[in-house]
């Protein structure tokens, strides 16, 4: 029976790039989009970007352009990325449009005359030196409940919990790094309590239908548990969003407005396309027409979308999401994506040097449907691409291709041997359950099914050895059956490929001058189809083009080189190994430039591990929260002058972060740590203002 389906994934912020982070979640919900087509069901794929906020504000502040300017650059480009790597959108919009305000304005005046608003007088934190109120992602400190350092204001990343800005221990402003003042404020509330029954019975309805993942369900539990607070959905001005109706100077909270947009973005494709908006959005209409709601986020926002989310929805007679899918986070190399070590890379960057369906195909190949993070081991990325797709999939065609064309003008066989067509039939029985491997997004299990076929394919091939059997006059028939069948096996497999590397599927069907729209378009072998020429549809990864992405990566965040040390004498800065005492430190060093110094990249590093380095009477081993630049090891021979090394932790230090990474018996040294004396345990570490951020340039 075939389902009407509306599909999103989280909005992109439009204050910045799209990266590959983003991809793990937009090629899953990509991926299951294509498939659920190719099984028959109508599915509606939407998404804008998320356009509000206080950070928008501060950026095109920056940049001396409006807001809706920013907005509109960052819309072009977000569009353009997803476009090239295959995202095939049906609508890509934003939230600062008519179409979001009305829906916005109608969802809260709706909670708002239900009574489930309400006004009260807050304590809020204020930057005195920006003058305006913070946004609780603008305020930073140590959490409350776990104690992690630089949590955000509403939540902790470490721990799960959530809070109230003023809850946090020794809180900053991030937009000065201020110490921030408490000030009353008139702010809006939705009780979030009012919903808790409906909610509950969401929950469950969800997790017997299989609408939520295990793992979101037992956060849920506990969010219950703990329970649930009136969710603040104001701010005060200055501030780039919608402003509440009969509230001046007030703003919705972006995370009120940013899920509408989803809702938004689809009534502008339904206007555009003569498409029933209702069936899909009004409570009463969607349960009539039978249609679902399906979104695609990362772990990081469960809270809003099966909290926040839901109870909007139902307080305003609007039908409730069918499925929240949610992913893990992407790692690359076993670590968090890294600015520094080139492993933060935009997907714009990766599109210069890499076809996007390797980074497509690797991805399916590693997500299953829970929320374990996703690894990119590129080392792996270049090996699995290189033998799935290339060696396995691609080599069937490249194979026999020519042979077709050779010796049969490129025409499959008008009739296929009994043997071979039940040989092709086991194939498609084989790969049959691979459209409900993608539908219940076991993406990792539907790539093991297709490769299994693949090789048991390329095996047959080279037990037949058409390449001998080309060579014998009388084995020509045997050879057109050969060939045939493995291109139909060919075909086959591309069909149950084709959402996951669309593109090449793409070239592939144009040598096979036939497109596959659905599964069961393939469950029968063609004969007598004429084939186009034979084109390449897919080379090798170049290794030396994954070093060119990483070495860009690097070049985007600092385009200037460490400099070169000098030999004849070393300041008395701790570096990556042990410092040596100067002695020749009253001698005049040599004058430099202002240039010079430019080259040196200085940042502000929080001490988050400092110990001793077993095996070395010198040596501290440092990790530093770098901020954007990520996590820093850094081996540093100050243990002299610093005898209990874990009272360094939490502190601030200076480190030059494009210095070389120096390899040492201990392991990977990634910056030096700079103090002032002679040596040994004359050694003073650099400091910082409280409230500086980590990652802080140094100027």
């Amino acid at each position: 029976m075939s389902r009407r389906i509306l599909v999103t994934c989280a909005l992109p912020y439009a204050n910045g790039p799209i990266h590959i982070g983003h991809m793990v979640e937009h090629v899953q919900g990509d991926i299951w989009v294509r498939a659920m087509r190719m099984a028959g069901h109508e599915v509606h794929f939407v998404c804008a970007d998320d356009a509000h906020g206080t950070p928008i504000m501060l950026r095109a502040e920056r940049e001396g352009i409006t807001p809706e300017s920013l907005i509109e650059q960052s819309n072009a480009l977000h569009r353009a990325d997803f476009n090239d790597f295959g995202i095939a959108y049906d609508h890509y919009s934003t939230t600062n449009s008519d179409a979001n305000k009305a829906l916005t304005y109608r969802i809260y005046n709706a909670l708002r005359d239900a009574g489930h608003v309400e006004s009260k007088a807050v304590t809020q934190f204020y930057d005195p030196d920006r003058g305006m109120f913070l946004p609780d992602r603008f305020v930073k400190g140590e959490c409350p409940h776990c104690h992690a350092k630089d949590q955000y204001g509403d939540s902790c990343e470490v721990c799960g919990k959530t809070y109230t800005p003023t809850d946090l221990i020794e809180p900053y402003s991030v937009v000065t790094g201020a110490r921030p003042v408490q000030k009353a404020s008139q702010h809006y509330f939705v009780r979030l309590a009012d919903f808790e029954s409906m909610l509950r019975a969401w929950l469950s309805e969800r997790r017997e239908a299989g609408g939520l993942q295990g793992e979101v369900v037992n956060k849920l539990e506990e969010w219950f548990a703990d329970g649930l607070r009136s969710w603040d959905v104001s701010r005060d001005a200055p501030y780039f969003g919608f402003e509440i109706p009969d509230a001046p100077g007030k703003f919705f909270y972006v995370w009120l407005d940013a899920p509408v947009g989803y809702f938004a973005s689809f009534r502008e494709f339904c206007e555009e396309k003569g498409l029933d908006f209702d069936a899909f959005i009004e409570r009463d209409a969607a349960q009539k027409a039978g249609t679902e709601l399906v979104h695609f986020i990362g772990k990081d926002i469960i809270y809003f979308h099966t909290l926040f989310w839901p109870a909007m929805l139902h307080g305003a007679g609007l039908r409730t999401p069918t499925a929240v899918n949610v992913h893990g986070f992407l790692t690359v190399d076993g670590a968090k994506m890294s600015k520094s070590r080139g492993t933060f890379i935009n997907a714009r960057t990766y599109l210069e040097q890499l076809d996007p369906d390797y980074l497509r195909y690797y991805l399916a190949a590693m997500l299953g449907p829970t929320l374990t993070d996703v690894d990119l081991d590129l080392k792996a990325f270049e090996e699995r691409c290189n033998s799935h797709l290339v060696g396995k999939w691609v080599n069937i065609a490249s194979r026999c291709s020519g042979f077709l064309a050779k010796f049969f003008d490129g025409k499959l066989t008008d009739t296929l041997r009994d043997d071979l067509a039940a040989r092709y039939r086991m194939a498609a029985e084989r790969l049959a359950p691979v459209a409900g491997q993608y539908e219940r997004r076991d993406y990792a299990a539907a790539m093991r099914t297709i490769m299994a076929v693949a090789d048991d394919t390329n095996a047959w091939i080279a037990e037949c050895a058409p390449w001998k059997m080309a060579k014998d006059e009388s084995l020509r028939e045997d050879l057109h059956q050969v060939c045939s069948l493995a291109i139909n096996l060919f075909r086959l497999l591309s069909a149950y490929l084709k959402p996951v590397v669309p593109a090449t599927v793409a070239r592939a069907e144009t040598f096979l001058a036939l497109e596959a729209a659905h599964f069961d378009d393939v469950t029968e072998p063609l004969c007598g189809h004429q084939l186009a020429p034979f084109q390449p549809l897919l080379t090798r990864v170049d290794a030396g083009k994954i070093a060119a992405m990483l070495e860009a990566s690097r070049e985007s965040l600092k385009p200037a080189a460490a400099p070169a040390a000098p030999q004849a004498k070393k300041t008395p800065m701790t570096e990556n190994a042990s410092p040596a005492k100067d002695d020749a430190a009253d001698e005049q060093l040599p004058t430099i430039t202002i240039d010079d110094f430019a080259k040196l990249d200085l940042r502000i590093g929080k001490v988050t591990v400092c110990e001793a380095v077993e095996g070395s009477n010198k040596l501290l081993r440092f990790e530093l929260d770098a901020g954007e630049l990520g996590t820093r090891q850094i081996f540093s021979g100050i243990k002299a002058a610093y005898g209990e090394p874990e009272k360094l932790v939490g502190r601030n230090v200076v480190f030059v972060a494009n210095l070389a990474p120096r390899k040492m018996r201990f392991g990977l040294s990634e910056g030096m740590i700079l103090s002032a004396g002679s040596g040994g345990d004359d050694l003073f570490l650099l400091d910082a203002d409280a409230g500086v951020t980590p990652g802080a340039p140094v100027r």
